[in-house]
């Protein structure tokens, strides 16, 4: 039986669940028929066949001619290299070409599903221009410990609320928070709150409305005053 986190991931990158069901079947096995996949993965031969010329088409199978038609497996490490590559110069052209249209930040967007929600942090952290405060878990914020770092060595201002975390150059106040919480405010411009545990539904609403903005920004002061600081 093939991993579900390494299907969902294929999923990313491009293949159907039952083609990554398939290419994951060829990885433990090497070279395959079809009736051998078939007969492995429990998938009607009909669809083995269809699924086996699609990752050929989409570069994850090569095909081998032989006394009985067989199927390899690209590597994974190709495969993926490949993926991305195709997708980076896809990503180029549309940022050329696609329809443009600014958006307005100063409403309410509520963003779900705890992939999103990264997302946004990510796009947030990359647009930090001065100062950022956040209160979060210790595993969540090691997930973007690197970016963290990178805007403290910009010489951007730092500030976490949160527990058994440290990251050099950040202002840090110890606290627990419920399982979960975000709170996030970047610029003083712009904030993302809600809960992110890892789960499809989590939901975070993201504003770049000024009353927010200052209603976050005093409970995050009352909280960081509370704390002992300043």
């Amino acid at each position: 039986m093939a991993d579900t986190k390494a299907i969902d991931i294929l999923i990313d990158f491009g293949l159907t669940r039952q083609e990554g069901s398939i290419y994951c079947a060829l990885l433990n096995h090497g070279e395959m028929t079809g009736y051998e996949v078939a007969k492995d993965t429990g998938i009607s031969r009909s669809n083995v066949y269809a699924a086996l010329t699609a990752l050929v088409e989409k570069g994850a199978s090569y095909l081998v001619q032989g006394e009985a038609t067989k199927y390899r497996p690209v590597e994974i490490k190709t495969f993926t290299e490949n993926r991305i590559r195709e997708l980076q110069k896809t990503a180029l052209w549309l940022q050329k070409h696609a329809p443009r249209k600014v958006v307005a930040c100063d409403g309410y967007i509520t963003i779900i599903g705890a992939k999103n929600i990264k997302s946004k942090i990510h796009q947030m952290l990359s647009e930090t221009q001065l100062r950022l405060y956040m209160m979060a878990s210790a595993d969540l914020l090691r997930e973007f410990e690197g970016e963290l770092s990178a805007i403290v060595k910009a010489g951007k201002k730092v500030v976490l609320l949160t527990k058994d975390f440290k990251l050099s150059g950040a202002k840090i106040y110890e606290t627990r928070q419920d399982d979960g919480q975000l709170r996030f405010i970047a610029d003083s411009a712009y904030v993302l709150t809600g809960e992110l545990t890892g789960d499809e539904h989590d939901t975070c609403l993201y504003s770049g409305q000024k009353n927010l903005v200052e209603v976050m920004k005093e409970a995050l002061k009352d909280k960081i005053t509370l704390l002992g600081g300043k």
